[in-house]
């Protein structure tokens, strides 16, 4: 019932992983499709990017990272 106005995304996660999640949210219909998503992640790797990005992830963040820099990019989202 309520619309989050960010969802942040680790890729590992029981069940589902994050790539799953993000797909999954994507093929929903407006206005869930639409939420902007920020992967926060280890996995450094530019395959691991490069999917996130294929998939629609709005921002994907390393681990560790600054909060300012994490709360700066959902400012801006």
């Amino acid at each position: 019932q309520h619309i989050p106005d960010v969802i942040l995304l680790d890729i590992e996660m029981p069940r589902m992983d994050g790539f799953e999640v993000a797909a999954h949210i994507r093929n929903q219909k407006p206005p869930v499709r639409d939420i902007p998503i920020i992967m926060i992640t280890s996995r450094i790797g530019e395959k691991h990017r490069s999917r996130a990005e294929k998939i629609g992830v709005n921002e994907y963040l390393c681990k560790p990272f600054q909060e300012k820099n994490l709360l700066a990019h959902i400012h801006n989202l």
